[in-house]
């Protein structure tokens, strides 16, 4: 096949792909180029996920109205000047490829006016056809109009997810840059509902009320470092391990004030949690680095979302230490004497131990190991299977309203009360959605949430899959839901954290069956916990759950 030089046309939207992945990589470059001119005001609007149409409309700056075509021409910008300009970049965009790109995989509008100006000037551009000027009037700043996205290119747009997974991609983009510029104030719209509305008044915490809830924000620790010898300064807001969440996206991360994703830094910001946080909880943060711009290359990827450090390491230790001593400052915790054995026992899973001959058994939702001797006569995990199963054992009594003792005819045994119970209860929830039939407990008085946008989204798309849980939840008001009717297994609990979960679980993108994610958070906070004291009855029905634990994982 001979060598030849692509179309333009296919050259621009094989470009645009690297670029535009779907509805959020708009939204994500028309906001930072409605942060680069100076907006204190921008209004995102999308209908069906940003498919159908997406709008961005700011109070910045404006384009003068001979310079709008050149604005949609690859590689043209206003952010540099030379190549020595990209050792110091520190506005968000400087490639000079979204616009084009934008343009290439949709039919856009821009309408732009200078404060110099007395009108407003308007671009209509639709792929393989000319481009459309006129005037118009319309208020000081840029509004940038995209529709019918991937409409041409129907391979793309059938590898894009479900309108309500495209529609949360959209706020969370949205709900990041609100936490990072706290100055400017956001609305966000989703098909005519206002999701999302910060004040715009400067103050972090006003912007985490929008975006978290209030009680949230209250509760958030202050980061403050001064700088250290690489003059990297950390500062924002984290949660105290008692706000935590099920996922991992709650971690923010601006580096210059630019989002970046970058897993080793959000691992430095867990790390700093060591001790802290029970399994599978994550933290709530809000961290800013500055870091000064030739130690930080930026031009490592075409959508900017991943930054590159001349000293990686230094900035893992600096994110790690200032939250680490904002935790600590905020709850010193005790040193332990090195001499003072402890047994920990989780409702994790587990295997079972023998422990100054003591059999424990960790009864979690997960099958527990068996043990057997070891090559030095220590004990060996080895996995369960069907016919381990755990034998019939006599209810002695209850230690320190955790542990129920239990006598069997290896020997003595405890039993984590709160995993054997959570283990009964994933059972059922199993078997209710199997069945389609969960058990709904109304309640005589609806009770208020304070959800993020996203969530308070995902509950607007996804009324059915919540209801086949138990969960009646509608919206109500502005930044606003109520709860009507939830699984009877959690009347009594912490319903609102349990709802929280919920939905981070539920909509969480990863590996692994998310109905049964969800069944097993439900589980654990429905489940008795810790502390509370069971009669003998209780214990003998919670002693029976082991004979289960070789069965479904």
């Amino acid at each position: 096949m001979p060598i030849r030089v692509l179309p333009p046309e296919v050259a621009a939207r094989i470009a645009a792909g690297e670029v535009v992945e779907r509805p959020a990589s708009v939204v994500k470059e028309l906001v930072e180029n409605a942060l680069d001119a100076g907006a204190s005001r921008i209004i995102i609007e999308v209908a069906a996920g940003g498919l159908d149409s997406i709008r961005v409309s700011d109070d910045g700056s404006g384009i003068e109205a001979a310079e709008l075509e050149a604005a949609f021409q690859r590689h043209a910008t206003s952010k540099l000047a030379d190549d020595a300009d990209l050792d110091k970049v520190l506005t968000l965009g400087f490639r000079g490829e979204a616009l084009p790109s934008i343009a290439a995989v949709a039919e856009v509008e821009m309408v732009s006016r200078p404060a110099a100006s007395d009108s407003a000037a308007k671009l209509r551009l639709a792929p393989e056809a000319p481009p459309e000027i006129s005037t118009c009037g319309a208020p000081v700043g840029t509004s940038v109009t995209v529709r019918c996205l991937f409409a041409r290119l129907p391979a793309r747009r059938k590898f894009l997810r479900s309108v309500a997974s495209e529609t949360n991609a959209v706020a969370a983009v949205v709900s990041h840059y609100a936490l990072a510029y706290p100055e400017v104030r956001f609305t966000l719209t989703i098909d005519g509902r206002p999701a999302l509305q910060t004040p715009g008044s400067g103050d972090p915490r006003d912007a985490l009320v929008d975006v978290y809830g209030a009680e949230t924000a209250a509760a958030m620790l202050e980061v403050r470092n001064q700088g250290t010898a690489s003059d990297i300064l950390v500062d924002g807001l984290v949660g105290p391990p008692h706000v935590s969440r099920a996922g991992r996206q709650y971690i923010s991360l601006f580096v210059n004030r630019r989002w970046v994703q970058n897993r080793r830094l959000a691992f430095a910001v867990e790390d700093a949690y060591q001790g802290l946080l029970m399994t599978a909880r994550h933290p709530i943060a809000v961290l800013h680095l500055r870091v000064p711009p030739e130690q930080v290359d930026v031009n490592v990827h075409p959508t900017k979302a991943q930054v590159r450090f001349r000293d990686e390491g230094a900035v893992f230790g600096a994110i790690q230490r200032a939250v680490r001593a904002a935790l600590l400052a905020d709850a010193p915790v005790r040193a332990a004497s090195p001499a003072a054995p402890a047994l920990v026992l989780s409702a994790q899973p587990a295997p079972l131990l023998w422990e100054h001959g003591v059999r424990v058994a960790a009864a979690a939702v997960t099958a527990p190991d068996a043990v057997s001797p070891g090559p030095n006569g220590g004990p060996q995990a080895v996995p369960a299977t069907p016919s381990q199963a755990l034998p019939v054992l006599r209810v002695i009594g209850q230690m320190g309203g955790t542990y129920i003792i239990a006598e069997g005819p290896e020997g003595m045994y405890l039993i984590d009360q709160h995993a054997a119970h959570e283990r009964v209860l994933y059972e059922r929830f199993w078997g209710q959605r199997q069945e389609r039939a969960p058990e709904v407990q109304g309640l005589l008085e609806p009770l208020s949430l304070e959800l993020s946008p996203r969530q308070r989204t995902l509950i607007a798309e996804q009324a059915e899959p919540l209801a086949a849980h138990g969960f009646e939840i509608e919206p109500f008001g502005q930044g606003a839901c109520v709860l009507r009717a939830l699984p009877r297994s959690l009347v009594g609990g912490d319903v609102r954290h349990a709802v929280v979960e919920f939905l981070d679980l539920m909509f969480e993108e990863g590996e692994g069956d998310r109905r049964d994610r969800v069944a097993m958070s439900l589980a654990c906070h429905a489940a008795v916990r810790a502390g509370k004291t069971l009669s003998v009855d209780e214990m003998r029905e919670l002693r029976r759950t082991p004979a289960h634990m070789g069965g479904r994982r």
